[in-house]
């Protein structure tokens, strides 16, 4: 039997070790799959110290989430950093695609609030797949990285909208946060509840997880990839051990798997070359180890 690299064997003892982790939260399970949220439900959320530097985070439900008995783990990072250092501001809302979140005027209101100095972790791909145009939640990017478009009279909007590739999104991501002397960093997608051969399938290459690390590459921009990074830790754990991280049986996590993967995001931003977040965490990151292979680069 392969051994499990270092990492995920201190990870999954350190994680296994929680109290958190030892039981199912007993909240009802929701039946929705990817729940779309109210945007005047979610409003932006303001800096707490506008004199410090802030890190931004942008997603999907994975990342933050209103539905009962769902966590996302971006709700979960702020402990992790030192409040008199970094302000820690999650700007995820669920059901959004890396192209909605932008159509909907979302990234334009986060856009004007990035100063100089500024972290912006961006993670998208679950809700990228789908219909591009229907009147029930047109949000799909077309797939890749390419330069191609689609123009379309928005069934559900009801305006004339230009589709460009999940590729072309990640990259104005990027591009629009340098512009104002921020620093993005473009993470893959949280994995789902799949396995295969007692592994997590991962998504890489010819994938979401695969095109944002090409974009990335693309902008000369941070990448953390957090599909292998939190794979890496439930591969560690395994499958009958990472039920309670779950709230459904496809992808969102309870409250004690949103705490797991704030700690894998952690775990990546640590690996980062150079550890420029370094000065930022707060005592307890102290006993979360950076990742230790190749997931995360400049």
């Amino acid at each position: 039997m392969k051994t499990l690299p270092l990492f995920a064997q201190t990870l999954a003892l350190l994680l296994l070790s929680l109290p958190t982790l030892r039981a199912a939260d007993d909240t009802p399970v929701p039946t929705e799959d990817h729940p779309v949220e109210d945007a005047s439900k979610f409003q932006l959320q303001a800096k707490a110290d506008p004199s410090l530097p802030t890190l931004f985070l942008v997603g999907d439900s994975t990342m933050k989430v209103g539905t009962p008995g769902q966590r996302g783990w971006g709700e979960e990072m702020a402990p992790f950093f030192d409040p008199k250092k970094i302000n820690v501001v999650n700007e995820a809302i669920g059901g959004r695609s890396s192209r909605t979140f932008q159509a909907e005027g979302r990234w334009d209101a986060v856009v004007a609030m990035i100063q100089k100095g500024d972290y912006v972790v961006i993670q998208f791909g679950h809700n990228d797949a789908g219909a591009i145009n229907d009147n029930f939640r047109a949000r799909a990017s077309i797939k890749g990285v390419g330069e191609d478009t689609q123009a379309i009279d928005n069934m559900l909007t009801h305006k004339h909208e230009i589709v460009h590739s999940f590729g072309w999104y990640m990259r104005k991501y990027a591009t629009d946060v340098k512009a104002k002397d921020g620093i993005p960093i473009i993470m893959s997608l949280v994995p789902r509840n799949n396995w295969k051969d007692g592994k997590v399938v991962r998504s890489s290459g010819e994938a979401y997880g695969g095109w944002a690390q090409q974009a990335a590459t693309t902008t000369g921009t941070i990448f953390v990839d957090d599909n292998e990074i939190i794979a890496e830790g439930l591969d560690g754990l395994g499958q009958e051990k990472t039920l309670p991280l779950f709230a459904d049986a496809k992808l969102h996590a309870s409250p004690a798997g949103a705490v797991f993967n704030a700690r894998m995001a952690v775990s990546g931003l640590k690996s980062i070359p150079g550890n420029p977040l370094g000065p930022y965490f707060s005592p307890a990151a102290d006993s979360i180890p950076a990742f230790t292979g190749t997931a995360a680069s400049k």
